[in-house]
């Protein structure tokens, strides 16, 4: 079963953590294979959160782009650098593929061969030497093993085939020779004599008992044929190891972790049609063909607590989601089939995720219960936003009562925790949960920063404005908006690119505003922030 990933958007919160990590555990319940990850690091707040209920931090996802290992290439297709070339012929006639990886031990790949490799070594390769096994040999020719002491046999190839008078006087047999021979005696006698590498008798021919000892002492290898000696000259050059064809200059090979669009680029210079797939450690994985590529293995995925493209993971479009689980206002992603969309008015996405785990009978662990908590606490600000609603606050009751926590004073140390700026550069506490918005052809970007000493900015208020005007014309965005909410006083001051003054005031209806400015009761982004810039923004 392939695994699902759940996560939220790419500037994780709490509640967007804390719901990929519920869901994610509801999911393998019900018997999908669901694993939580974030998109970026995540904050002093979540990280809080974790540690207190003893939760790991989900792995990272970097991206969800199509890659060679997701598509339905020929998956552990190839050759030992041992196998004949006969067997390996075979085997490519077998698989109906025109090209086959070779590999050496523990799969690492060596090279590749094409038929039109094997074909020319047929036709122009060197006919006097032997690279093999023993049991090459005998597969080949369909021989019986009389004598074997080596497993490989590496020699000269002589093919008995003058006078036996004419042989033993003019042919010297030396210890790496490879001698095919028929039922002559004298000859068989000389080679066993001489301590030749192999013998191989054709036809099944007779082999003296007198002329087995002396093999013996000399540790004479022996193979005997039914075949003859024309059909088993032609044969035996097909006994060679392939790896005897694999010359110096490397293949083109894709790693599998490689993505496949870069894939199609780059094949399309090179003009092959087989290329081994390998991990990072060079292990060969298999082959693909251009020709063959059809089916592709898209990651699967669930999204929480978001629904725009533009806040989601890279290359989101080469995926199939699967579901989504959200409490913000409809965005811009695109399915091309229906999917489980589950979207509700409330202060979070767990609340959201905890009506799943009723609807489906699942009993909520005590850890889970308690992140899950924490991400409804985080985004309604211990239920004072204004985006609060009564399903969130008979949420936290339930889960509160659950596990035995004061939910009240538990936020203030979740808070404390999430909100120290120390050990933080500036433009770090901008980007910890920046959120970009598009409006026909116009995008603007706010971000959200939570603090209990607001001071502690506005002592160094024009270097924040330095940087959101520079994010501004990097990122081409008509507005930049800086928002520092004040949980305690249940407020938030305002910083933004200068030239939208103007813009502001009419969006939030304030005469003479200010860098600095504080807006009371306004600390909801999603309600409040965001849909006031959206009516006069274009």
């Amino acid at each position: 079963m392939n695994k699902v990933y759940v996560f939220g958007h790419r500037n994780p919160d709490t509640d967007s953590v804390t719901s990929a990590i519920a869901l994610s555990y509801l999911k393998n319940e019900l018997g999908v294979t669901a694993e939580p990850r974030v998109l970026g690091e995540i904050n002093k707040e979540t990280k809080f959160v974790l540690d207190y209920f003893n939760m790991d931090i989900p792995k990272y996802l970097n991206d969800v782009k199509l890659q060679m290992k997701d598509l339905n290439y020929h998956k552990n297709l190839f050759v030992h650098k041992h196998t004949s070339l006969e067997d390996t012929y075979s085997y490519m006639l077998e698989n109906n593929i025109t090209g086959v990886p070779v590999v050496g031990d523990e799969n690492k790949f060596e090279g590749l061969i094409t038929i039109k490799n094997i074909a020319k070594g047929l036709i122009s390769g060197d006919f006097t030497r032997l690279n093999t096994s023993y049991d090459n040999i005998l597969k080949t020719l369909h021989a019986e093993g009389v004598l074997k002491y080596d497993d490989e046999i590496m020699g000269n190839l002589l093919i008995a085939s003058y006078r036996s008078t004419t042989f033993m006087s003019n042919i010297y047999l030396k210890k790496d020779d490879i001698l095919i021979v028929g039922d002559r005696h004298s000859i068989i006698e000389k080679a066993v004599e001489s301590g030749v590498r192999l013998l191989i008798i054709v036809g099944n021919g007779e082999i003296k008992e007198k002329h087995i000892e002396i093999a013996k002492t000399n540790k004479v290898n022996i193979i005997r044929t039914p075949y003859d000696t024309f059909r088993t000259s032609r044969l035996i050059g097909l006994t060679n190891y392939i790896s005897t064809l694999i010359t110096g200059e490397r293949p083109y090979t894709f790693d599998q972790n490689d993505y496949y669009d870069d894939f199609l680029v780059k094949s399309s210079k090179l003009k092959h049609n087989n290329y081994p797939i390998i991990s990072a450690k060079d292990v060969c994985k298999g082959l693909i063909r251009v020709t063959e590529i059809t089916e592709k293995n898209k990651k699967q995925v669930i999204l929480v607590d978001h629904n725009e493209e533009s806040q989601s993971v890279v290359g989101l479009e080469e995926a199939e989601i699967l579901e989504i689980v959200d409490h913000h206002k409809l965005g811009t992603i695109a399915t091309n089939h229906p999917i489980n969309f589950r979207n509700m008015s409330v202060g979070s996405t767990n609340t959201i995720v905890y009506y799943l785990y009723k609807e489906n009978g699942i009993k909520i662990p005590d850890n889970i219960a308690g992140v899950m908590l924490s991400g409804i606490l985080s985004d309604t600000l211990a239920l004072t936003s204004p985006t609060t609603t009564e399903k969130d606050r008979e949420v936290v009751r339930l889960l509160s009562k659950q596990i035995d926590i004061d939910y009240e004073q538990y936020s203030l140390k979740m808070f404390k925790a999430g909100t120290s700026l120390e050990g933080k550069t500036k433009l770090e506490i901008i980007n910890e949960d920046i959120k970009s918005f598009d409006v026909e052809d116009v995008s603007f970007a706010v971000s959200q920063v939570f603090t209990l000493n607001f001071e502690e900015i506005l002592n160094e208020k024009e270097e924040y404005l330095s940087i959101i005007e520079k994010m501004k014309n990097d990122k081409g965005h008509r507005l930049v908006l800086l928002v520092v909410t004040d949980i305690i006083k249940n407020g938030s001051y305002i910083f933004y690119t200068e030239k939208e003054k103007e813009l502001l005031e009419d969006a939030y209806h304030i005469k003479d505003l200010y860098q600095g400015y504080y807006m009371n009761g306004f600390v909801s982004r999603k309600k409040q922030i965001v849909p006031a810039i959206m009516e006069v923004i274009h």
